[in-house]
């Protein structure tokens, strides 16, 4: 079973960069603008590929680049299946990773709460 599950997470790594690739590079939807695929999730079947990604774009620009992800996505998928030799072809989903997002914001709470216990 760790064979299979080296495969996989093997392929999972080779997509994220692939995309990277493609989005940095071939991708001409203004919307996107700068993103950065944190990771990827394929089912046991390489059917489905959820695609993690972070922005440091204004909250009110996201459901523009959701938007533009989406779009993309069918020629996202061709053109990785033009670099990835693999029996299926996962369809992507992308979601907003806000772990790190979230990690910040957690990270400034406890930072402001040493700063304060330290005035008291």
């Amino acid at each position: 079973m760790p064979k299979e599950f080296s495969r996989s997470s093997r392929v999972a790594e080779q997509v994220q960069r692939e995309l990277a690739e493609l989005i940095r590079l071939e991708l001409k939807d203004p919307r996107v603008g700068l993103i950065t695929l944190t990771g990827v999730e394929l089912t046991p079947d390489y059917a489905h590929a959820k695609v993690f990604y972070t922005t440091l774009a204004e909250p009110s620009a996201r459901p523009g680049i959701e938007a533009g992800l989406r779009a993309a996505s069918g020629f996202l998928r061709r053109e990785l299946g033009r670099r990835i030799r693999i029996h299926t072809l996962p369809q992507l989903h992308f979601v907003l990773d806000e772990s790190i997002e979230r990690g910040d914001r957690l990270s400034r709470l406890i930072d402001e709460a040493v700063k304060s216990d330290r005035h008291q």
